[in-house]
């Protein structure tokens, strides 16, 4: 027993030194045999006949134990004894063990015994349209001035595909409109996408543009992802106030007490914010005594009598009027305001 237990040790002892002799003298020992499969193929699915591509007898492989070395914790190939083929063990999910764009390239060890042979086989594993593009965020936003002069670029998302070669991201697409066109920039294995203005914004014509970026494959058929794009027109000071009328004509008795609210205007200015909050002043070259006799408020744009009016001293008024929002630089428009006195039986009869 002893003797026999010795003998088996022996054969066990070089069986392993030969196995360390064909793993030391590697590729070079016989030719490599290369097979491509493409991932998700079903398992059973065969790869190739390697017993006859290597030369081997179908009716040896069961007595010589023709099996796949793995090197690995996870076996996704093995050959079938019965006529020599290699076939998918376990379905492979090429981004998840090949990360990027380049060959994912498996190496399996063939072994022979009696007499003892090591073949390597190279298994590429070929990618498959399985992904759809996808940004890392449904929507992106930007805030521009409609003073931006076209030709601007703004930079969007880069959409990611794990597929590789020609099921990667091919183009991006942006849904017409008048304003706006896509430009793509080539960096390294990216391509990345940025917004150009094309046309002046205006935000009294349109105060929001939303579009629609679309990231696509080059699979067949191809796959998309899409991106919501919100732009936001931040308003500059390109309206000045207008007036609903040029000129304004009124007409008041002599004599109202001192205090009436006798009229009131307004304008309007387009813009939004301060560009659009406005004040009312009376013109500068006004003679003193309009000054003295009636007074504007800044804010509501009210007329009100601040002393005595007398037909007999003068029947008309001329005013002008200036309308100034809080832009920077302030705008400014303008009008004309004609006070009529209407003459009151105030006076009595003078005999001369």
């Amino acid at each position: 027993m002893m003797g026999a237990e010795r003998k088996g040790r022996k054969r066990e002892y070089v069986f392993v030194f030969q196995v360390a002799v064909l793993l030391f003298i590697g590729k070079q020992a016989f030719a490599q045999i290369r097979y491509a499969v493409p991932e998700e193929a079903k398992e059973g699915t065969a790869v190739g006949y390697v017993a006859k591509d290597l030369g081997i007898e179908i009716t040896s492989l069961s007595d010589r134990r023709f099996r796949v070395v793995s090197g690995s914790k996870e076996t996704f190939f093995e050959v079938n004894q019965n006529n020599g083929a290699l076939y998918v063990h376990k379905k492979i999910d090429r981004e998840e063990l090949c990360h990027g764009g380049g060959a994912c390239i498996m190496e399996l060890k063939i072994l022979v015994e009696n007499p003892l042979e090591m073949h390597y086989v190279v298994v590429e594993i070929t990618d498959v349209n399985d992904h759809f593009p996808s940004f890392p965020e449904n929507e992106q936003k930007f805030e521009i001035g409609e003073q931006t002069l076209p030709g601007k670029r703004f930079q969007l998302h880069t959409a990611r595909d794990p597929d590789a070669g020609s099921n990667s991201i091919r183009t991006y697409t942006l849904t017409i409109n008048e304003y706006f066109e896509v430009d793509i920039r080539q960096s390294d294995e990216d391509k990345i996408p940025f917004l150009v203005l094309k046309k002046s914004l205006d935000r009294e014509q349109k105060k929001k543009h939303a579009l629609l970026v679309t990231a696509v494959d080059g699979g067949k058929p191809p796959k998309s992802g899409t991106l919501n794009v919100s732009i936001i027109v931040l308003d500059s000071n390109d309206n000045r106030p207008m007036f609903s009328q040029e000129i304004y004509q009124i007409t008041l008795h002599e004599n109202v007490p001192v205090g009436t609210s006798i009229f009131r205007i307004n304008a309007t200015d387009s813009d939004e914010g301060t560009n659009s909050e406005i004040e009312y002043s009376l013109g500068k070259t006004l003679k003193k005594k309009v000054y003295d006799i009636f007074e504007l408020d800044k804010l509501t744009g009210e007329f009100r009598v601040k002393e005595v009016v007398d037909y007999e001293e003068n029947d008309v008024y001329k005013l002008d009027v200036e309308a100034s929002d809080k832009g920077m630089p302030p705008l400014t428009g303008e009008c004309r305001v004609i006070i009529k006195i209407k003459d009151v039986n105030d006076n009595p009869p003078e005999i001369e």
